[in-house]
Order: structure tokens, then sequence, then C-alpha cells
């Protein structure tokens, strides 16, 4: 079995929102780019793949208890792929309230300028709010916005592919600069997008920006087996895991894809400690900062409970579930996770908010830095993901102990590299570059003179 990939999560004060509760956190980390330049270094002395950071075209009512998203992602990974070599970034982008030709210009741009570690992480954006930020009476339903989104993947990936690799011609005696027959335009006419393309200049040297999705509903799925390249997931449960991965595999192959041509990355919550002791003391700690009746509301709304049916101690039995998932809950993914937690037995909200790393949805990882190489480790040769999107507890904290403490352990046991082992972010992946060939500098027997200074 090949090496997993890591990638590490920059949200801030951490996954537990709660955490710049803490004596030692700093309420404003989450603005202040020294912090993330900070993070950014230790990541990649860590030989990380690439760094995350969610975002949301809106802000959110949890402003009154916890901070925000902050900076906008594309400004603030950009800078933080500059000051890196090899690094990788993972930028978040709504299909919902962006155009497609903007957001694949922008990309292919940062593709060029980083060298080939750009990502785009596609969402289509959950959050009422954003609607009227961008001049919408309301915000769409999840099936219109699904609809939107793959029409917005289908020209944002012709677009990036509407240069031909043979379009250099550089022919200083005749003057030919381009052979025009090699970049089409898209012509794209559909119920959401006219674009004529092509873009202005050619792919990078991904050939496409590496393509990352989320989503657990019938919609997302679609998106994930016909486009993705990566696919950001929340499992509670190993056999829930495995099902997904099994399941986007045979999306792409009936999407005329290869199996290997999407990976996946499950988001685990990690809070790790020099002991388990020293672990459980500190998880004790952000639990204390949960405000616990409004994330049991939260809960029993992506359940599809009845507000105010439960409180955080009663018991929640499989059989109080409504036999579908509500059409209103936030997440698709993380209502199924919860689920399957509940399968296994009753759990009351409390536990489930545990569990689900404060309120994240995503599973909660606590112990040594061996407990937590085991346990990803145990998940990934059991084949529930291709590797990990690690979301510390705490960000002050945890990332820099999980790349100091975890991650050498995982390159010790041969399941991390210990050295960047290819330039782009494509390859690191293990993702092909499919019919789309790496960029030419020049063509064969082209003469290119280097001009004295």
């Amino acid at each position: 079995m090949t090496g997993l990939h890591l990638n590490l999560s920059l949200m801030t004060p951490g996954h537990f929102r709660h955490a710049w509760r803490l004596p030692h956190a700093d309420p404003l980390a989450y603005l202040d780019i020294d912090h993330f330049v900070r993070l950014a270094q230790i990541a990649e002395a860590a030989k990380i793949d690439a760094v995350f950071l969610g975002d949301g075209p809106a802000l959110r009512g949890e402003i009154e208890e916890a901070p925000g998203t902050g900076i906008d992602p594309l400004v603030l990974l950009g800078h933080l792929a500059a000051i890196t070599e090899n690094l990788g970034v993972v930028i978040t982008s709504s299909t919902t309230y962006n155009s497609p030709y903007n957001l694949a210009r922008r990309f292919q741009a940062l593709d060029h300028v980083t060298k080939g570690r750009a990502a785009v992480n596609i969402v289509t954006t959950g959050t009422p709010a954003a609607a009227a930020n961008f001049g919408l009476s309301e915000h769409p339903d999840k099936e219109s916005r699904y609809r939107r989104a793959w029409e917005f993947l289908e020209v944002v990936t012709g677009l990036w592919d509407s240069w031909g690799p043979d379009w250099l011609v550089a022919d200083k005696k005749s003057g030919q600069y381009a052979d025009v027959s090699q970049i089409r335009s898209s012509d794209h006419v559909g119920e959401f997008f006219s674009v004529a393309g092509p873009l202005p200049v050619p792919p990078g040297p991904q050939g496409r920006p590496v393509l990352v999705q989320a989503g657990g509903s019938e919609g997302g799925l679609k998106l994930a087996g016909d486009f993705a390249d990566v696919v950001f997931t929340v499992a509670q449960t190993q056999s829930k895991a495995v099902a997904f991965r099994d399941d986007i595999r045979r999306r792409a192959v009936a999407a005329g894809r290869g199996p290997d041509d999407v990976k996946i990355s499950l988001g685990v919550v990690v809070l790790v400690a020099a002991t388990e002791e020293q672990a459980r003391a500190r998880e004790k700690e952000l639990y204390a900062t949960l405000p616990i009746e409004r994330l049991t509301a939260v809960l029993l709304a992506n359940l599809g409970l009845p507000e105010g049916s439960f409180g955080p101690d009663d018991v929640i039995s499989e059989a109080d579930l409504p036999g579908t998932i509500p059409t209103g809950a936030f997440s698709t993914g993380f209502s199924v996770s919860t689920r399957a937690l509940i399968h296994e037995g009753p759990l009351t909200p409390r536990e489930l908010v545990t569990r689900g790393a404060g309120g994240s949805g995503h599973r909660l990882v606590v112990g040594s830095a061996e407990q937590v190489a085991d346990d990803l480790q145990e998940w990934f040769e059991a084949g529930t993901a291709d590797g990990f999107t690690i979301m510390p507890a705490d960000t002050a904290v945890d990332l820099e102990n999980f790349a100091n403490l975890v991650v050498p352990i995982l390159q010790s046991r041969g399941l991390f590299q210990r050295e960047y082992t290819a330039p782009t972010l494509r390859e690191r992946f293990g993702l092909s570059f499919g019919d789309r060939r790496r960029p030419q500098s020049h063509r064969s027997g082209t003469e290119l003179v280097a001009v004295p200074v």
C-alpha cells in the first residue's frame, strides 16, 4: 500500500471554535498574518502536502460567541504560498456566489505563480445569509445549488482545457508566437452560464489546479464522481468511511474515469500531547468552553428533530430519528455520520457533541502522539481514505504538536513522506494528469537564446 497524504487545516482558533476562551489563546489570532506564517512554516518543515482553510461569504451569527472564518482564503493562502516553496494550498470557493470564468482564471494564475501547488475546494455554500450579499432575495435551494455547481465545474474545467499542449511556436524568424488552432473557445451556453472563453493564459504546471469537493448529498456525490480530484469527507465509523470511498470510486468509473482518479481525504479533529494524561486534561479544558445548549439545538436541527425535544443529557435512540435526513440539514455528510454513531447505540446530545469534536461533526482523536499515529494508521489500512485532513482541536497547540510529534512516527513507519516527492500537488496526491500533458516550455527544435544583461 502506498503512503497516505496529509493536509492541515488552519482554522483558528481551532475546530473547537470556542478555544479562544482558553488562557493561552489570542482572540485575534484568526486575523494575524504572522500567526498563519508560523503555522505554514511548521507545516512545510513537517513535509505536509497542503494547508486548507474553509470559508463562507457571509458573517454568521456565531460571531457573538466565537471568531468567524476570517481573512479571505485566496488572499491569505496566496500569501502563504509565496513564503513557502513546497506547501500546497487548498482554497475554499463557492460555486453559488462566484462566476466560473473568474474562478478558473484566478486558480490557473495561482497554479502558475505557485509552480503547481494550487487547489480549489468547491462548495455550494449552505449559509442563507450569503444571498443578500450578492443581490439575491433568497438563498437557492440545495438541488438548484448543486445543479448550478455541476454546470459551473463543466465551464471551469473546459476553460482550463482550452489551450492545447502544442500552442507555443515562438518562431523568432517568422514572427509567429502561438498556434491559434491549439486555442479553442468554450462557447458554453447553459441553464446558468454563458461563457465564451478561452482563458488568456495557457495551463499551469498541473494542467489543471487540483479540484477538491465536499458534500454528502446526491448532488455532492455526483459532483465528486464527475469532477473531483480529492473529496473531503466526514465519517465517525470505519464501515461508513469505507462504503463512502467505494461509492465515490464507483461513481468515478461510471463517469468514464479511473477509480484512482479521485482520492478521499477524511477529516479528523486531533487533540494531541506528549502523554495521554496531558491530552485528556486539555480535552476537559476545551469541553468547558462549549455552549452546550446552543450546540444541542444545532445538533437536533441537523438530525431533523424538533427544537427542544431533547436536552443535552436526554438519550437519543435510532427509533427517535426521522426516516430520512431533513432537507434543511446544514450538512448531509454530518447528519449521516452522526446517525451512524446513534446506530451503534443510544447517545445523548452532549455525548454526540463530544464525539463530534465540539459540534464540528468530525471524528475526534485524543491522545499521545503514538496513540494518534496508531489511530490514523488503523483507519488508513482499513481502506477508509487515501489520506487525512488534520483539523487541530486548538490550532495554537495541536497543529504544532501534530507536525512535530505525530508526523515523525508516521514517517518512521513508512506511511508518510520524509521529503517532498514531487514538485506539484497533483503528483504528490497520486493524481494523474489524464489527457492534459504538462505544458511545454517550447516546441522541439525551437531555439531559445538567453539575453545578456
